[in-house]
């Protein structure tokens, strides 16, 4: 029963990375009928939707929008790629820059819990290897019981995010990026966009379900 359980957990966090990744490198060959590149993509829709401010630039640390230095950052295979996935990725990340200009409220509130969790996580992972010494060295009654809820409300801090994220994603995907694509790329291109979109978003849903994954493993390990 157990090993059934770990292995349904194991599928439902590895399938949707699986499939992302298959859905985007099969849309990642190159067309030569695209007029051009991610890049160009996001650089031409900024300017004719009057977003001024914001700048297209590569990255290695994956494609995202930056909303404090106001910056679309593309990987190598977005910002040079004339693909349906570089263009699809751009526009999505265009999205968000749009979410930006008017200050769509989830996108605000992620980028002001993201700064927050990334520091709950770290101090959680240390008050749950912590916890069990602090006892030994304090031997307070509920020490251990307020360390481990300190740990538990600093993992779930990081799985709020997530979960705050996978709105923003969708907003940007497909009430901004998909409705601008028409535009740019042919119709029988518009479901391999759309499949695209998905798959960036259940990147999302992966991310938030090991979060959860992660404070379980905690939890187990502490009641040994």
């Amino acid at each position: 029963m157990i090993v059934l359980a770990i292995a349904l957990l194991l599928a439902i966090f590895l399938l949707p990375n699986l499939w992302a990744r298959w859905v985007i490198k099969r849309h990642s060959r190159g067309r030569d009928d695209y007029p051009g590149t991610g890049a160009e993509l996001a650089d031409h829709l900024l300017r004719r939707l009057g977003i001024e401010g914001v700048k297209v630039e590569p990255t290695e640390q994956g494609d995202h929008y930056d909303p404090e230095a106001r910056r679309v950052r593309l990987s190598p295979e977005v910002y040079g790629g004339r693909s349906l996935t570089a263009v699809t990725v751009a526009a999505h990340e265009v999205g968000h820059a749009i979410q930006h200009h008017q200050g769509y409220a989830p996108l605000l509130a992620r980028s002001r819990l993201v700064g927050v969790a990334q520091k709950a996580e770290k101090l959680g992972a240390v008050l749950m290897m912590a916890a069990p010494l602090l006892f030994l060295l304090t031997r307070l009654p509920g020490g251990l019981a307020i360390v481990v809820v300190a740990a538990v409300i600093s993992f779930g801090t990081a799985a709020l995010v997530h979960l705050v994220t996978l709105p923003v994603e969708f907003d940007a995907s497909f009430q901004r990026a998909l409705p601008l694509l028409k535009d740019y790329i042919p119709p029988y291109d518009m479901p391999g966009a759309r499949h695209v979109l998905t798959a960036c978003a259940f990147t999302y849903v992966a991310a938030s379900l090991a979060s959860m994954l992660n404070l379980g493993r905690w939890l187990v390990i502490l009641r040994r």
